[in-house]
């Protein structure tokens, strides 16, 4: 007896598990991926490691709904199981490695992959995750949900997205939310600032359904609207295929009156397949599509057909692999300048699907390039658009600080700019110096800004975040130069401060320069001796009615006769360069060598000093004899 009640147990339990699985199944291919994932968990807990084939299906669930840490748990499991993972698992669990800024694991896990593609892998996270840090901002827009929001589109001042926020519209099973339907607002400008007001379902009393509608393109005329939807039959129900899937179709309908009337499906669409997110050429005259059509390379590509003069359209022809991947590329747009952007999780990425751009239809040899943080994440990144102007515009985003399960953002362009700022003094008195002329060179020698301090004898530069080094010069009238220097950083706002200090050449009733040298027993003014007095020139000329007198002076070393005839002969020789340099003879009141007759210090005859000491004694000096200004 306790032999047949055992039996009947493991007999209910099977069938159990059966039931659990065959549920699980069920919800699985027809996209409900939540209820799934409640069966598949049963029939795990029922199972234990005999259902370790479910640990994979469990883990497609989260991966298909973007939750990727529980995406990761499970399809590490199963990989810990002796089936183990095949290449596509492989994939998605890196995928969601990179998701949750597992890098390492990874690259690791891509690696085990027998066809890696350099397209995936060995991917520079660092910079991917600041590439556009210091110059793109992004908002989440106020008229996000809880529910999804996303496919952003603008159009003659109109905003368009589609949205779950039809709380009595039906629920979706993948993801819980009600079905998606196509609404309209205004974008409303106040200086600097858009708001986005007025939200109202598209108007149309045919393009919204029970199902979904979503990702639209206009052309340029706005008469013309192409739109992504369920597959229905007449009664406006979900048409299903023989495997109960209900594949997406593109639409267009006509602009009349201010209502989007006349609905045609389009020809490229197929009961074989899925058709959907259009978006149109500058030109109007190409429409480009995502399918999942069998000719492609991947789960699904990006196609293009022509959009002839009397209304029909060319075959879809694949954009072929160097935009397409054996992953999904989804979520096309073209901007005024032909650049295509497009959502993938076939290229290198920080997980899941991420922007990328594409110069291809200018430019047969581009390169996918991914476009980086902050419109990529971790998470799905997709529906991107541009405004003319290539400076402001929207995406989409289910990373987790959104408001909702799908969020719209807002991006604007922003100078990444930093200061390179400082204060003007006077070097002898310390006190700030205004009205100083600061000019910023760069590296070449070329002067780029100019700054004049005011009162507060500050200054500022801004220049972009770039690693340079500039010069800073600070000129006075009166006041000999300073220069500093200032090395640049890639980081936004940031403040290098380089102060100024200028010496003053007037100081009472002299002009005060470094002292002249001379060559030996001799009083020609050598090149280094004519750079300072250039300086006293400089005064001079500033001041035109100043008048000075010039006086030599030497050291007590030597007789005193010869130091007083030498220093005669370097003062008049330091007054005809002064002249020489454009300056009447009237300026000059005298110029006289005084010897060795006015010491300032103890250094007399036979006074031992040293080379500093007797350094003080041998001077010029350039004395005001008038009241200048």
């Amino acid at each position: 007896m306790k032999t047949k009640i055992t039996f009947l147990l493991l007999l209910f339990l099977s069938l159990c598990t059966f039931s659990q699985r065959k549920i699980a199944d069920k919800f699985y291919k027809e996209y409900a991926y939540i209820k799934a994932a409640e069966f598949y968990r049963n029939a795990i807990k029922i199972e234990g490691d005999n259902g370790v084939d479910l640990f994979a299906k469990l883990a497609d669930c989260y991966y298909n709904n973007s939750n990727s840490k529980q995406a990761v748990y499970w399809y590490t499991l199963a990989s810990h199981r002796k089936v183990g993972l095949d290449n596509e698992s492989i994939y998605k669990l890196a995928q969601s490695l990179r998701s949750i800024g597992e890098y390492e694991k990874a690259e690791k896990w891509l690696k085990k992959l027998p066809e890696i593609s350099l397209k995936t892998a060995n991917v520079d996270y660092d910079k991917l995750r600041v590439l556009n840090r210091d110059s793109i901002r992004i908002a989440n827009l106020d008229i996000n949900t809880k529910n999804s929001d996303f496919g952003p589109y603008v159009h003659d001042g109109k905003f368009f997205f589609a949205s779950a926020k039809n709380k009595n519209g039906e629920v979706y099973e993948w993801n819980h939310e009600p079905y998606l339907d196509l609404y309209q607002a205004k974008i409303k400008e106040e200086g600097s600032e858009k708001t986005i007001e007025d939200i109202i379902p598209v108007i149309s009393t045919k393009i919204n359904t029970g199902f979904h509608e979503s990702s639209i393109a206009i052309t340029k005329d706005g008469k013309t609207m192409y739109f992504t939807r369920n597959n229905l039959n007449e009664k406006n129900e979900l048409e299903h295929n023989k495997e109960g899937t209900s594949h997406l179709k593109i639409f267009k309908v006509t602009l009349i009156n201010g209502e989007w009337t006349n609905i045609e499906e389009l020809p490229i669409n197929s009961e074989l397949h899925s058709n959907g997110h259009p978006a149109l050429s500058p030109d109007d005259k190409t429409l480009y599509f995502v399918s999942d059509r069998p000719d492609g390379f991947g789960q699904t590509d990006i196609y293009k057909a022509a959009i002839l003069e009397d209304g029909s359209y060319g075959e879809p022809e694949n954009l072929g692999p160097k935009i397409n991947t054996k992953g999904k590329e989804m979520f096309p747009f073209v901007a005024k300048d032909h650049t295509l952007y497009f959502s993938s999780d076939g290229y290198k990425n920080l997980g899941l699907l991420d922007i990328y751009k594409s110069d291809l239809l200018n430019n047969s040899l581009s390169e996918v390039k991914n476009i980086g943080a902050p419109f990529n994440s971790g998470y799905d990144d997709f529906a991107f658009f541009i405004n003319e102007g290539n400076k402001t515009g929207y995406f989409s985003s289910n990373r987790p600080e959104g408001k909702g399960r799908d969020d719209i953002y807002s991006f604007s362009t922003h100078e990444c700019l930093q200061f390179i700022t400082g204060k003007t003094f006077d070097k002898r008195t310390k006190e700030p110096l205004p009205n100083t002329l600061v000019e910023l060179i760069d590296a070449k020698g070329k002067v780029v800004k100019r700054f004049v301090t005011q009162e507060d004898a500050t200054y500022t530069f801004e220049v972009k975040c770039k690693k340079r080094k500039f010069t800073l010069r600070g000129t006075k009238l009166d006041y000999k130069d300073d220069l500093g220097s200032a090395e640049t950083k890639e980081e936004r706002d940031a403040k290098i401060k380089q102060d100024l200090y200028l010496t003053p050449l007037i100081i009472g009733k002299e002009i005060v320069i470094n002292p002249i040298f001379f060559d030996f027993n001799k009083s020609n003014i050598r090149p280094d001796a004519a750079y300072e007095l250039e300086f006293v020139v400089k005064v001079l000329k500033n001041n035109p009615k100043m008048i000075i007198k010039i006086e030599a002076h030497t050291d007590s070393r030597g007789g005193d006769a010869y130091n007083r005839k030498l220093s005669d002969r370097r003062a008049k020789s330091t007054r005809d360069y002064i002249l020489s340099r454009g300056l009447d003879r009237s300026r000059i009141q005298s110029a006289i060598g005084y010897g060795e007759k006015h010491l300032v210090n103890k250094c007399k005859n036979r006074v031992k000093c040293t080379e500093e000491e007797h350094q003080e004694n041998r001077r010029s000096k350039f004395i005001i004899v008038n009241d200048y200004k």
